[in-house]
């Protein structure tokens, strides 16, 4: 046990801490060997990428996935074996690996020789085996090159015999379309790089097949790298239209969103501002109202007031994945008058004018001109209240007018103060229909809203024919009977 204890004290004492010393001859050595200069550093990236390229696990397995769709081959294909189409690459592959063993047969017809077909079966399997190790396939090409050439006694060329020649070109394009540009490029540096050491240290008399290989393998790079590249830059572009419509659609969800937010403040808090009003006046309108009355109008009127300042809070909620519009029916300029009496039991003087001919207009004017009243008569409860207040519809010819202008406050009852929220949401109304607005005080003290929501010709166009077409059908309906 005395011998254990200090072995693993030993084994577990922490290393020596680096002294300032230590640091100092570190930041002397790398002084002493000097800035790297740019070139340098570029032919460490070009080694770099060599390495990761050709020399980073080589013979990894990387098995060939099936085509996610049939493309071209699939619509030419008998519908029967449409299916199968998935496997296309991998039928390709096979079908190159046969074609090297026909090459190497046909040169060796007749000799009655082993070596003959061993020369194409080498190249073959590197051919077969771009499906699962294409990095190691290439090496298993370039590696078994002089030995190919040997065993055929190659007479046509040198250092490539026909089958590993037309083998090595099938590998490098399908190794070239499996990784990419910078593995393309080093594989043909590379098949380069040895074909010139063998011209030169192993060179025979016969004529030379490097450039030939050279020049067909190029070009079958360049247009299978061309491919990948169009490849990569369809997906890309695939997959930035996938995130395009989805952050459309969440942006148009979010509008509408926000629309319904507005909705529900206009709506709440107008309802809201007048209980509290109410609630605050009502006590002047008895004549010596006892003490609860007094005190239950004012707890209502501190519920109101802490009812909406919790809606300002919790607007937010609208905006959950759950909620559901409502299915009420929006308002229109005919409920106006109804809006009025409401604001007129709330203690508002309001008086109403109409100018022009009265007709139905697009929901969404409708809707927003009856919005915007009613927050306009609602800041005037809060604002100004006991003020007297207008309300001037304008039916024009391109589009309608609104104007609500209220006088300075008068009476007893305190004004309310607001967020603003207000007048806000009414200039994105008349922004949405491409309106104009203007929001100012009066010179008498008060403060007036105008706003002008134009109507396109063709709505006005549109309803005019569906007018026509009414009275054409009412005419028609009264002749025959």
């Amino acid at each position: 046990m005395d011998t254990v204890e200090p072995l693993l004290l030993w084994t577990t004492r922490p290393p020596r801490p680096r002294t300032v010393v230590d640091v100092t001859d570190t930041t002397e050595q790398l002084q002493a060997r000097g800035p790297k200069s740019p070139e340098f550093h570029l032919v460490r990236e070009a080694f770099s990428g060599l390495r990761e390229a050709l020399f980073r696990d080589p013979f990894a397995y990387r098995l060939l996935p099936p085509r996610t769709k049939g493309g071209l081959m699939a619509r030419l294909l008998p519908r029967r074996v449409r299916g199968y189409a998935v496997w296309t690459p991998h039928a390709l592959v096979v079908s190159a690996a046969l074609i090297t063993v026909f090459i190497s047969y046909q040169i060796g017809l007749g000799a009655n020789d082993v070596a003959y077909l061993l020369t194409g079966f080498i190249p073959a399997a590197a051919v077969l085996m771009t499906l699962v190790r294409p990095v190691g396939a290439f090496w298993v090409s370039l590696v078994s090159t002089p030995f190919t050439a040997v065993l055929g006694h190659s007479s046509d060329g040198w250092p490539w015999a026909p089958p590993a020649l037309f083998a090595h070109i099938v590998v490098m394009v399908v190794v070239a379309a499996r990784t990419g540009p910078r593995t393309t490029v080093w594989m043909w540096l590379g098949t380069a790089a040895y074909a010139f050491v063998v011209e030169f240290f192993a060179g025979v008399g016969g004529g030379s097949d490097a450039p030939a290989m050279l020049f067909f393998s190029a070009l079958a790079l360049l247009v299978t790298t061309m491919v990948h590249v169009r490849r990569e830059a369809q997906r890309e572009v695939t997959v930035q239209r996938t995130v395009t419509a989805i952050e459309r659609d969440k942006r148009t969800l979010l509008e509408e969103r926000t629309t319904i937010a507005r909705e529900l403040h206009d709506v709440v808090a107008h309802h809201m501002s007048v209980v509290a009003i109410q609630a605050e006046a009502a006590p002047y309108r008895v004549e010596n109202p006892p003490p609860e009355l007094e005190q239950a109008f004012v707890t209502i009127r501190e519920n109101a007031v802490s009812a909406l300042t919790e809606l300002r809070r919790v607007l937010g909620v609208v905006r959950a994945e759950d909620y559901e519009a409502p299915d009420a029916p929006q308002p229109t300029l005919a409920d106006l008058d109804r809006l009025l009496d409401n604001v007129r039991d709330a203690g508002l003087t309001v008086d109403k004018v109409i100018t022009g001919a009265v007709r139905e207009l697009p929901q969404g004017v409708e809707l927003s001109a009856y919005r915007i009243v009613q927050e306009a008569l609602s800041n005037t409860l809060r604002h100004a209240p006991g003020a007297p207040a207008r309300v001037e519809v304008g039916y024009v010819l391109g589009g309608l007018g609104l104007r609500v202008v209220n006088g300075p406050a008068t009476g007893l009852v305190k004004a309310s103060p607001g967020a603003g929220h207000g007048i806000t949401g009414m200039r994105e109304r008349v922004t949405m229909l491409n309106g104009e607005m203007t929001a100012e005080p009066t010179p008498e003290g008060g403060y007036e809203v105008t706003v002008f929501l134009p109507v396109p010709l063709a709505d006005r166009t549109d309803r005019a024919g569906q007018a026509h077409q009414a009275g054409q059908a009412s005419q028609a309906g009264e002749g025959r009977a």
